[in-house]
């Protein structure tokens, strides 16, 4: 084991579980209510760092070294082995983490409209793992930590830039305004290959160049089939064109009405709302509408427990609220 696992007392252990919490929840949250995860991952950086700070001014529990750093000395160790993730959830500053939760919740939020929630985290967990391999690899073993998602941020750029270059979207280049990702992307990246063979500061330049350059090479094979096909130009999700071509994209993927799970059991009103869903259920809304009436008037065919209607990607279904392996239809 890494050598600062001996100092791991049960009163630290319980620092670190209020930590790690802290740093789920918004992430839990996000999955469950079907927020943007870009949000839930800006929301947990910024958590995760104030529980950071309050540990580290009032107890004295060096989260980064003792528990979640990257230190390239310990890259083989298999007890450290989280600490390639671990280490994006830690920060040096406040100025450090709401950087880099702006440029995740800026580019994430419009990105993950186009690849879906699931590629999204892919996509993510890329830009963290290839920032930190590349920084371990060029600094092999220092024991300097590495600590921050800016190589997932970046990772985020680079993966905006090989699908859709040509989206424009809100970044603070020279102005807030929108600006067309293949600029943003390119700036950025030629910005830290600029700085990386004279930089005398403490930021990894290089694990945000290999975080990038992680998720241009793997991008495309990840985002296809995603909500939105690669190289679609309409400008981006929050333009007309965009939302225009996301709406079409999850009606394309609603599914068929013609059979249900009850098998002619139906009676009364309930029958009579799923013979209205069938007729009007074309639409993402008036799917919505009758599937939620529907959930209030029918049963679960499986255990007979109450129903919810739930969105997943976009679409409203229904799903039986105790065991979701009973019921989830269409």
């Amino acid at each position: 084991m890494g050598l600062e696992w001996s100092v791991m007392t049960p009163t630290l252990w319980i620092y670190a579980s209020i930590w790690l919490a802290a740093a789920l929840s918004p992430l839990v949250h996000a999955w469950i209510k079907r927020t943007p995860m870009a949000l839930g991952i800006g929301a947990s950086l910024i958590l995760a760092w104030l529980v950071q700070s309050i540990l580290a001014w009032h107890v004295g529990f060096d989260l980064m070294r003792i528990f979640g750093a990257l230190l390239p000395a310990w890259a083989l160790e298999t007890s450290e082995m989280h600490r390639y993730i671990t280490a994006a959830w830690l920060h040096a500053s406040t100025i450090h983490v709401l950087g880099n939760a702006l440029v995740i919740i800026l580019v994430g939020v419009p990105l993950e409209q186009r690849l879906g929630r699931g590629r999204f985290l892919a996509i993510y967990l890329i830009g963290v793992l290839g920032g930190n391999i590349g920084w371990t690899l060029a600094n092999w073993g220092s024991t300097t930590p590495c600590l921050g998602a800016s190589g997932a941020a970046f990772g985020l750029l680079g993966c905006y830039l090989a699908c859709w270059p040509r989206d424009e979207i809100e970044f603070p280049l020279i102005l807030i305004r929108r600006w067309p990702v293949a600029w943003i992307a390119l700036f950025k990246f030629g910005l830290e290959v600029l700085q990386y063979p004279t930089a005398t500061s403490n930021v990894a330049h290089l694990a945000h160049i290999t975080g990038f350059i992680a998720c241009y090479v793997l991008a495309k094979p990840i985002a296809k089939g995603g909500l939105i096909p690669i190289g679609t130009v309409d400008h981006g999700p929050s333009s007309k064109g965009g939302q225009d071509a996301q709406h079409k994209a999850i009606i394309s993927r609603m599914r068929d009405l013609s059979t249900d799970p009850w098998d002619g059991d139906l009676t009364g009103p309930a029958l009579r709302t799923l013979q209205r869903l069938r007729e009007e259920g074309d639409e993402l809304e008036t799917r919505q509408a009758w599937l939620e009436q529907l959930a209030e008037q029918a049963q679960c065919p499986v255990c007979k427990g109450d129903l919810d209607a739930v969105e997943v990607d976009g679409i409203a279904v229904l799903r039986c609220r105790l065991d979701s392996n009973h019921l989830e239809w269409p």
